[in-house]
């Protein structure tokens, strides 16, 4: 029986490889063994870091936050405790986003929930 070739397919399969690797260092992004490895590895840390990212953008955040409250004699815990006691429903990107871009805003919010 004559051994079953199918060049199209394998072809395909690795040219779809070799165009995601388009760009890398060395032969990463032209040798199909070495270029297979580094998407493979690629699209791991990929996927990994789409989850991580929202993490270190609340840490970010809350760190804008608690820098922001310091000055005004709050600790960003206290602060966000006074903001659920009164019933302020912001979340931390915008009051991260408040403290940057808009200080008076900011502040005038911090003299609410301190009162």
């Amino acid at each position: 029986m004559p051994k079953a070739k199918n060049n199209v397919a394998s072809r395909k399969r690795k040219r779809k490889i070799l165009k995601q690797s388009k760009g890398y260092w060395g032969n990463r992004g032209n040798v199909f063994t070495v270029a297979k490895n580094a998407v493979e590895k690629g699209l791991v840390h990929a996927y990994r870091d789409r989850k991580s990212k929202k993490r270190i953008y609340r840490q970010l955040w809350i760190t804008r936050i608690n820098a922001a409250v310091r000055p005004h004699g709050l600790s960003y815990s206290k602060f966000i405790s006074a903001l659920d006691t009164k019933g302020v429903i912001i979340n931390r990107k915008v009051l991260a986003n408040l403290a940057v871009d808009n200080p008076d805003a900011f502040a005038e919010l911090v003299k609410f929930s301190a009162n």
